[in-house]
């Protein structure tokens, strides 16, 4: 079944229509967010601090996965003069993305691209999500190691929902075997409403996942929000 891609369907609004427009999101565990299109065009500036040390680390020829409408993929490209690959899979932010000068556009998922090498691979603003799962995260990990020349570095970011429970909640989810950061995640524009699962993993889980697939994991910045950005390497 063909995905209605509201994501991308907002992101094209917003593009031809500046106004202030919203997209609602939520998960299973959280209300109701509305989060301005504006904020999915920032520039360098506006970034959060996680995000620009990633764009400042980045290197060589770089693979932007999940570029969403291009603003990372922009930056390394027009600034840092760095040869950019920006991938996602929504159709709408792809072609938002050529329209702001994306030089080098893949319109596919990141479970079939292949045969290519990167010096640096970013998964931004929760990249690590298209997992959707702690049991297929080392799936995703060895996809993207088979992406990674051997000099280079994977840089991600999540978060860890521990901060959501209480003791009694996570001695039930660890008496289930039921990972919490896996959520069932929402999103609505114009009345158009999609739900997937996402994965956010916390920094314990995903070094376990790393050493697992022979990758070095190191935290090289952490948010204000539970919210982490790693490197992971040779």
């Amino acid at each position: 079944m063909k995905e209605k891609d509201v994501f991308g369907k907002a992101l094209e609004a917003y593009f031809h229509n500046q106004k202030k427009q919203v997209l609602t999101t939520w998960t299973n565990l959280t209300e109701e967010d509305d989060v301005p299109l504006s904020y999915f065009f920032r520039d360098y500036k506006q970034m959060p601090k996680i995000e620009k040390k990633a764009l400042d680390l980045a290197k060589g020829s770089v693979l932007d996965i999940g570029c969403g409408s291009g603003s990372h993929s922009l930056y390394l490209q027009n600034h840092k003069k760095l040869n950019v690959t920006a991938l996602d899979i929504s159709e709408g932010a792809i072609k938002v993305a050529q329209k702001r000068g994306v030089s080098q556009t893949k319109c596919i998922s990141i479970w079939d691209f292949q045969n290519q090498k990167f010096d640096s691979i970013l998964m931004l603003m929760n990249g690590m999500g298209i997992g959707k799962s702690i049991e297929k995260l080392p799936l995703l990990i060895n996809h993207l190691k088979s992406l990674l020349t051997p000099e280079g570095s994977i840089f991600v970011d999540s978060s860890d929902l521990i901060y959501l429970f209480d003791e009694e909640d996570i001695a039930l989810w660890k008496k289930d075997e039921v990972y919490y950061g896996e959520v069932n995640y929402g999103i609505s524009f114009k009345n158009e409403t999609e739900e997937f699962p996402w994965l956010y993993v916390d920094p314990k889980e995903l070094k376990k996942a790393c050493i697992k697939s022979g990758l070095n994991f190191k935290i090289i910045e952490k948010g204000p929000n539970f919210d982490y950005l790693a490197k992971l390497t040779f």
